[in-house]
């Protein structure tokens, strides 16, 4: 090295004298107004301290960066601006080193990457975030992960998932309920892409999805030039954009941006004769990437990775980790294409990594990554503040994340703006002065929906004659599933009206139940809660829809089949041929005031119950005007099905065809939510058959609170009456006079 001028001699001690200062001011006690005292840290430039010491903090600062500049060019040393990118030699050094001395300088450069900011990005500028996504599990992650990206987001988001048939049915309305403004969501079909890697072996429980994330050339739009890539067991603390911005530290010619591993998975070190994939030192962890596509694609990043997986199966017999073991080959073959990212940005929580070197404070923390099968179980000294970061995402009320983006357009699907602009144009309508404001209003909400919020199997019967049980319920009835699975042994769609919170309750029952784990033909879809009223026929509607099956048996939650109903209901439909002709099969309802009932096996069984008062018929008592047109005297010795006719408030439990009208969803809360369903079947010439082996008996409960109110509230009753009538107009506008006679019934009975 030359030997310095006298000038640079001056200007070297004038460095040495502004460090002396620059320490003195770092160390100095500031005593604000309200007397409190502080020291100042080295992330601190932004507190508000008396003004003459911080201008004179930040005029050191900028002198000594300029004086370091001006050394490191008389020395000839490169200065790297890239937040914390190191040469491929230092990796190489470290590696020398040992796994220890890696350690220490892991934990050296985080101590100097604290005040890193990462490259600011511009303002509305659309950010592209891609994920692999297979199964029920993974779009619970999924949706959790997104939750946290949402929480901090400042800029619109473009999310793109690779999926199969399930999690795209599961997560496409999902994200069209749940109507985020500035996001758009893209689906592509993994299916189509699972023969491109189906050829290698890998050993990972992600299975062959685990391999995905190396065909995101080939799946993503070719004009998409960037896109950040992320497992679904991701937790976001901090904005993604700041993650962004790292696209603009990348050098010419690097492709790809990763955050160091931080196990010993890949120095081999971790038993005897362990034998990893080849990775350049510690290797990379792929839960989180930045992916320059536009440059992959120029330098043929499919043709790559494929002659290096080739290369290195034969001598590695399969893949341990996946997408990752490759990746980690490439890099080894080219360390000039990968930019590595400050390890913050993915702070990995399995039993054997050292997240711990990565940060000092838990608060500076960007990324959580639980890259283990045990995933918020694993150990790690910090792990209670990572597991209650993660369960606050996922037990947050995500109809909150429905917040506008103040100067930026809101990109999304056609569909999504159709119905928000026909609910805001409905909305602008209402009068807030009307007294059943709140009713009206409560019709026109959009409610978020998870469909198959558990795994769902079903196989079709192949005589064409299979029924599904719909219903709804919300917390307060869950206890009823286990019996009913009891009781009914066919598929099963439930909607279930929840919190986000409940739902992560729910989720923990229905895994500790043996009774319901084990059932794997009941489709759950969770509604989640809004506004003060329970939108029951909304929730009906929702579980209806998501049925698979030509019949549906629309019911109550807090009723109990007869045994053998399921197989009885079949043979009836086949019977009655219903395929080709419009009938209710109507399914007789008794109740009974006791809490612990020894069930009627047989018709006859019941009869007697209902001779000794055991059992009553249906609202006998409160409501005879419900079920009294089931006429349950021709039904105590009938052998037959028979015929009845439409009554006035008629409300009996059904089997239809799948393709019957929907419930209307104006009535939410307590009352006239069956009454009307039923009377537009009857409109649409729906033929009322009362199956004369067939009953199901009404279990005890406590009162809804919807009840409640609807007994308690004379306004809650008189909005219900309005709601009525202005039913009963649009339905004769719809079926003209073959409907008039519904409301002149209903002016009869007032």
């Amino acid at each position: 090295m030359k030997l310095l001028s006298s000038g640079r001699r001056r200007l070297l001690m004038a460095s040495l004298a502004a460090f002396v200062l620059l320490n003195w001011f770092y160390l100095l006690p500031v005593n604000l107004e309200s007397g409190r005292s502080y020291l100042l840290g080295p992330c601190l430039e932004d507190m508000a301290v008396v003004q003459d010491l911080e201008s004179r903090f930040r005029e050191v600062k900028e002198e000594n960066r300029q004086i370091r500049l001006q050394l490191s060019q008389s020395q000839g040393t490169a200065a790297q601006s890239d937040n914390g990118n190191h040469s491929n030699q230092q990796r190489r050094a470290a590696t020398d080193k040992g796994p220890e001395d890696g350690e220490k300088r892991v934990e050296e450069k985080n101590n100097h990457t604290e005040c890193l900011q990462s490259p600011t990005v511009q303002k509305c500028e659309l950010i592209h975030v891609a994920c692999v996504c297979a199964g029920h599990n993974a779009t619970r992650d999924a949706v959790t992960l997104v939750k946290s990206i949402l929480f901090h987001r400042r800029t619109p988001l473009h999310f793109h998932f690779i999926s199969e048939k399930v999690s795209s049915s599961i997560l496409g309305p999902l994200f069209q309920s749940w109507m985020v403004p500035s996001v758009q969501v893209s689906f592509y079909d993994m299916d189509q892409l699972k023969a491109e890697v189906s050829w290698v072996p890998n050993k990972h429980y992600s299975g062959i999805y685990g391999l995905m994330k190396l065909m995101l050339t080939k799946a993503l739009p070719s004009d998409l030039s960037k896109v950040i890539v992320l497992d679904t067991d991701i937790t976001f603390a901090t904005d993604i954009a700041d993650l962004w911005g790292f696209f603009k530290t990348f050098t010419d010619e690097q492709v790809i941006g990763l955050v160091e591993n931080q196990s010993d998975w890949y120095l081999g070190n971790l038993w005897k004769n362990h034998r990893p994939w080849p990775a350049l030192g510690r290797g990379f962890n792929t839960g989180v990437i930045l992916l320059y596509l536009e440059r992959l694609q120029k330098i043929h990043w499919e043709q790559l990775w494929r002659v290096t997986a080739h290369q290195q199966l034969k001598r590695m017999r399969s893949t341990p980790l996946a997408d990752q073991d490759i990746i980690n080959a490439v890099i080894k073959q080219n360390p000039v294409l990968v930019h590595q990212l400050p390890c913050f940005w993915n702070v990995q929580l399995s039993d054997n990594t050292r997240s711990d070197l990565c940060y000092t404070e838990v608060s500076d923390l960007k990324v959580i990554h639980w890259n283990s099968p045990k995933k918020i179980h694993v150990k790690n000294k910090h792990v209670e503040f990572f597991r209650n970061l993660y369960l606050t995402f996922l037990e947050y009320d995500g109809n909150l994340l429905r917040r506008e983006l103040f100067g930026c357009p809101s990109p999304a699907s056609p569909e999504s703006v159709k119905l928000a602009n026909f609910k805001h144009k409905q909305k602008a309508e209402l009068d807030e002065d009307d007294q059943c404001y709140d009713f009206r209003r409560q019709r026109m909400m959009v409610y978020r929906v998870h469909p198959y919020f558990l795994q769902y199997e079903y196989t079709a019967a192949e005589d064409n004659s299979d029924i599904t049980l719909v219903a709804q319920l919300s917390m307060d009835r869950l206890q009823i599933l286990e019996a009913l699975c009891k009781h009914w042994k066919g598929p099963i769609s439930l909607a279930l009206y929840m919190s986000d919170a409940e739902a992560q309750q729910f989720l923990h029952y229905a895994e500790a139940s043996d009774v319901l784990k084990n059932r794997k033909n009941i489709a759950y879809h969770v509604v989640y809660r809004e506004g003060q009223f329970y939108p029951i026929n909304m929730a009906r509607n929702v579980a209806m829809k998501n049925t698979n099956t030509p019949y549906v048996f629309l019911t109550d939650i807090d009723f109990l089949p007869m045994y053998g109903l399921y197989d009885y209901l079949r043979k009836a439909v086949l019977q009655l041929d219903m395929a080709h002709s419009k009938k209710a099969l109507v399914v007789p309802a008794f109740e009974t005031l006791r809490y612990r009932l020894s069930f009627p096996k047989s018709k006859a069984e019941l009869l007697s119950m209902l001779d000794v008062g055991t059992l009553y018929t249906f609202r006998y008592h409160l409501w005879p005007k419900g079920h009294a047109p089931t006429d349950y005297a021709k039904w105590r010795t009938a052998t037959k099905p028979y015929r009845v006719e439409w009554k006035p408030n008629f409300e009996p439990y059904v089997v239809v065809r799948r393709d019957c009208p929907e419930y209307d969803q104006r009535f939410v809360g307590f009352g006239w939510n069956k009454v009307s369903h039923i009377m537009e079947l009857d409109a649409q010439e729906y033929d009322m058959i009362v199956l004369p082996e067939a009953f199901m008996i009404h279990m005890p409960h406590a009162p809804s609170f919807d009840i409640s109110k609807f007994r308690s509230s004379s306004v809650y009753r008189k909005c219900q009456n309005i709601l009525r009538n202005e039913f009963h107009q649009d339905l004769s506008r719809k079926y003209g006079s073959a409907a008039l006679k519904y409301l002149t019934a209903s002016r009869n009975i007032h």
